[in-house]
Formats: structure tokens, C-alpha cells, sequence
């Protein structure tokens, strides 16, 4: 009865959008951090926002800490809580509301309302039985963040950054209003569930080169009912489970069914097509390390296994024609089909293993990944042309091994200029400008230039130094990297590395330079472990291994 009348109530919330075709134009189209990274290409950039810029962080008593709020998780060895992903605009019987959604290593499931630092709803999900596996990455738990639905294409880059006294609209200028997005654009909130959503605007021309084409990817599968509406967020549990929740009170909207192997450390869950996307790695329950893939309309399970171990935290990342691209610790760049993950086509690296997880975008009329390799560089590959050269390659600049990048950032400027940062857990070598002496760690940013089809890799600056970085996050081109003060040393015990790590640190750097615009002090009070950045309509989420989830931005007024 309860998932009878949860679904009648988000019928009812839908015929009331279509009621207000005029709130899109009023309020503007919502892009939301719905998974690792951001979006389905980890570029952990959003796009525009109408409050932040450069100039409008340095105002005296501009952006600011928040509000903090503990959750009730138990730490799993150094996991703890997921990065949140988002759903700024919630027309539901409670009302209007703006929610972060929070994964808690104790299979938890935090909902909190991020306009009025409250807790809308929580959940304890089902945990796998015995004890997980010791060592290395194996914690047991919930390992991977949340998701909610999202397209493969890749949002345009927008053509100026956003006013820097907030006079734009469809920020947090006010409380959370309602918002219908435009057809087939990503994320929008209790939209009927169509039978078909394509990975790209159906009025988008596709790109005619690329390991997947229309000719030989699988039929898009019919949508009827069932997973994969935009009013769901989704889970992994620790027993390998994949949940479908409603985003409005966390009551099941299907049954939920197995995808991975329990106990498995699961991470980047993407949910696109009618299907659901996650990485494993470390061997943790005994699941090998690889890609798998759910279709949601059948339940079927597809598994890619890597050679080595998958590299980074992000997971896959996606073209905008669905191919999945996952990098490996061999050297390995994969593009795999759609669902099916059959292997297509593989770059080799000449510069040994991958370190990170891909990140994906456009340039010049190409497709580009961008990945960075544990002798210290970063590569851009041509996905048109895997089993060719990389297109540029930088200097080895970058610290190597266990302290090289794990994820990267991509984002393009007002000016057309693609950037390409990266964390680094030590000294970087020459690179660009330089912010300060660094002896712990640094944001690099790479500028990425094309000229007559010839692309390169040019040094633009260097941060100031970070305690054990991890992959920032841009916001209407504002760097926001975080200092996460974990102690890395693998040979410590995790109790240990509890007890030797520092408290994490926000800092907002300027896109373009990397000076220093703003910081967090002294305001969080444990480290951060595995969990980025996320964030959007002008604030910024962290999560700290004491459980407690952080919010930086633009007061409001309700």
C-alpha cells in the first residue's frame, strides 16, 4: 500500500509541473551533481552558477561555513561517508525542497534538506553477512556514492561565468523553487517515467567517429516501469544489492535485486539508459577487479574484467554515444560497449600504468580521455583512436606511484581555454606559476591547446601547498580543493592513520591563476578518506571520517 500511494503522490507532483510550463523559463534549468564527479564524463565541473565567481568568494563575509550536521554512521576501517549528490528542486507532498543525499559506510542512507540543514529522511539498508576480507582496501561496508539518473552527453560550456553578486536566477537567491527541465537535458525532479530516455538529445547530431556507433551498439532498451526515473536516487549495499529509492521518502520503488558480489569495494555507480554502471577493485569479496553493468529492464548482469587492477576512484567514465572508458593499472585505456561491456578498442600507454580514472571531453571536433600515469604524466588519448599514439603527453611532473592523481578535473573557461587539473600528494616537478612552496601536496592545472589539429599539454599554475589533496571540483570557474589531512602511509594500521591524520581544509582558489581566495580554517575537525567534493546552487558539501557533512556557500534568506 505504502509504494502504491508514494507513486500516486509522485504522479500527482508530476501533473502539477506540467501545470507550470513557465517555471522553466523563470527559474532556469537545474544541472545537479548526480554522481562521482559530477556527471557522466567525471568532470566534477558545474557549469554556471549565479552567485559564485572569483570576485564575489573575496567579498568580506561572502562565502562562508554554513552549517555542519553529524550523522549517525559507523566508520568501516578509513571508509565513512560518500560524497552527496544532489537534488536541488523537490516538489513533493512535504513541499518544496532542496536535498543532499549521503551514502554512510554502516549502509546508511542520510537525506538531509541542504537549504535548512535538517534531516529529511533516513534508511538502514541490509548488510552483507560475515566479515569482509582484511587489508588493503577491503573495509566492508557501503563503498560507493550514490546516483541518480543522468545523460551520456556532454553539457556545453557555458559562455560566460555567472554575475558575481548573485543577481542571476536559479541559484540559492531564495529558498528551493519548483523546476521542469528541458527535454532529454539531464537531471529533473518527479518527471513521469518515459518509455525510452536516450543517452543524448534526440535532436543532437551524434559523433561520426568513436568506438561506438549507432551501427554496432546494442537497441536502447524500451522503458515501461520500473528503475530509472529522475524522482530516484540509487545505492549499492555492502551485500552487493542495487536499491531504487524515491528521492522523497526513501520508500522502494522496485524491488531491489543483486549486481554485485557482496562485500565487493564498489565505486563510481552511474545509472544511464536503463542501466547501472559501478567499478570494483581490490579483489575485496572476491569479486575481480573490473566494470559491471545491469540492465535494468531484465536484471541482467555484464561483467568486464581488467588486467591488473581498475585505476582511480572515480570508476568509468562515459562518451557521449554511452561507450564506457575504464583505465587500468597496466597502462590500459578500454572502451567498452554499452550494457554488453564488450571490449571495442584499447589505447597502451608507452609511460607504463594508470593511476587515475578517466576523465572525458571535447575538443576540436575529437573526443578526448585524459588520464594521468604512474611515472608522473598525464596523457590525452583520442577515443576515435585508441589504438593510435596519445595526442599529448606532458612532462613528468607530477608525484608517481601511490601518491599520483587518483581522479582528475576537467573544465573549459569563458575564453574557450580547457583545463585539466590534477591533485598531487608530493612536490610537484617545474610547473607553470607557482602559489607558494610546496611540500605536502598541490592542485596542478594543465592548459589544453589545439591549434591547426595539433593538441598539447602547457604547465598554467601550481597551488599553494595542500595536505594530501584530493581531485577538486570547479564551480563558474572557482577552484575548491580540499586539504583532506589523511595520512597515506599504507604501511601504518588504519587505527593508526586514524590517529596521525589532520583535520580537512576548503580552500577556493582562482580558475585561472590558482591564488588563494578563500578557506575553511579551522571549521572541520576530522580528515576525509575517499569521499571528493561535490556541490551546486552556490555551496559546497564535505564529508569527514566522524561522520559529520559540511556546507559552505551563500547565506540565504527563507
Amino acid at each position: 500500500m505504502q509504494r502504491r500511494s508514494m507513486k500516486g503522490v509522485a504522479a500527482v507532483s508530476t501533473a502539477c509541473l506540467m501545470l507550470l510550463p513557465q517555471a522553466n523559463a523563470q527559474f532556469g534549468r537545474s544541472t545537479e551533481w548526480v554522481t562521482t564527479g559530477y556527471d557522466a564524463q567525471r568532470s566534477s565541473w558545474v557549469r554556471t552558477d549565479p552567485k559564485v565567481s572569483p570576485s564575489s568568494i573575496t567579498k568580506p563575509g561572502a562565502f562562508a561555513f554554513l552549517w555542519k550536521m553529524k550523522l549517525a554512521n559507523t566508520p568501516r576501517g578509513l571508509n565513512a561517508l560518500t560524497a552527496p549528490v544532489i537534488l536541488d528542486r523537490l516538489i513533493g507532498y512535504k513541499g518544496f525542497r532542496a536535498l543532499a543525499f549521503i551514502g554512510g559506510s554502516s549502509d546508511k542512507i542520510f537525506t538531509v534538506d541542504s537549504d535548512l540543514a535538517r534531516m529529511e529522511w533516513e534508511k538502514q539498508l541490509p548488510s552483507a553477512s560475515g566479515k569482509p576480507s582484511e587489508g588493503g582496501e577491503c573495509f566492508g561496508g557501503l563503498s560507493s556514492g550514490l546516483a541518480r539518473p543522468t545523460v551520456a552527453a556532454i553539457m556545453p560550456a557555458p559562455t560566460t561565468l555567472s554575475s558575481s553578486d548573485g543577481a542571476g536566477l536559479g541559484g540559492r537567491g531564495t529558498a528551493a523553487k519548483s523546476g521542469v527541465g528541458e527535454p532529454m537535458h539531464g537531471a529533473v525532479t518527479l518527471a513521469m517515467r518515459p518509455a525510452q530516455r536516450p543517452s543524448i538529445p534526440v535532436n543532437a547530431p551524434r559523433p561520426v567517429s568513436g568506438p561506438a556507433s549507432e551501427a554496432n551498439r546494442p537497441p536502447r532498451p524500451q522503458r515501461t516501469a520500473g528503475f530509472g526515473a529522475s524522482n530516484e536516487v540509487y545505492v549499492v549495499s555492502s551485500d552487493g544489492t542495487l536499491h531504487s529509492l524515491n528521492t522523497a521518502n526513501g520508500a522502494n520503488f522496485d524491488p531491489p535485486f543483486k549486481f554485485l558480489p557482496p562485500n565487493a569495494n564498489a565505486s563510481g555507480l552511474v545509472v544511464m539508459d536503463m542501466a547501472a554502471y559501478a567499478a570494483t577493485t581490490g579483489g575485496c569479496g572476491g569479486a575481480a577487479d573490473g566494470v559491471w553493468a545491469v540492465d535494468m529492464t531484465n536484471k541482467n548482469v555484464a561483467n568486464w574484467k581488467a588486467n591488473g587492477k581498475v585505476a582511480g576512484s572515480a570508476g568509468p567514465a562515459f562518451g557521449p554515444d554511452g561507450t564506457v572508458y575504464v583505465s587500468t593499472t597496466d597502462g590500459t585505456l578500454a572502451a567498452l560497449e554499452p550494457l554488453t561491456l564488450k571490449q571495442l578498442k584499447a589505447y597502451k600507454s608507452p609511460s607504463g600504468g594508470f593511476t587515475s580514472s578517466p576523465v572525458v571531453f571535447g575538443l576540436g571536433g575529437k573526443i578526448l580521455a585524459g588520464v594521468a600515469t604512474s611515472d608522473g604524466k598525464l596523457e590525452l588519448i583520442d577515443t576515435a583512436n585508441l589504438q593510435g599514439s596519445a595526442v599529448a603527453t606532458s612532462a613528468a611532473t607530477m608525484s608517481t606511484g601511490a601518491n599520483a592523481p587518483a581522479a582528475l578535473t576537467s573544465w573549459q573557461d569563458p575564453s574557450g581555454t580547457r583545463w585539466i587539473l590534477a591533485a598531487v600528494q608530493a612536490k610537484p616537478g617545474s610547473f607553470g606559476s607557482s602559489n607558494g612552496t610546496v611540500t605536502n601536496g598541490a592542485v596542478v592545472a594543465w592548459k589544453v591547446t589545439e591549434q591547426g589539429g595539433s593538441i598539447s599539454l602547457q604547465p598554467g599554475w601550481t597551488s599553494r601547498d595542500l595536505n594530501s589533496p584530493v581531485a577538486p571540483m570547479v564551480m563558474s570557474g572557482v577552484v575548491f580543493a580540499l586539504a583532506s589531512g589523511e595520512n597515506r602511509d599504507s604501511k601504518l594500521s588504519v587505527a593508526d592513520r586514524v590517529k596521525r591524520s589532520s583535520p580537512a581544509v576548503l580552500y577556493a582558489l582562482d580558475g585561472a591563476t590558482g591564488k588563494e581566495l578563500w578557506n575553511s580554517g579551522q571549521t572541520m575537525t576530522s580528515f576525509v578518506h575517499g569521499a571528493t567534493l561535490s556541490g551546486g546552487a552556490s555551496q559546497v558539501y564535505a564529508t569527514t571520517h566522524d561522520g559529520t557533512l559540511y556546507a559552505f556557500g551563500f547565506p540565504i534568506e527563507h
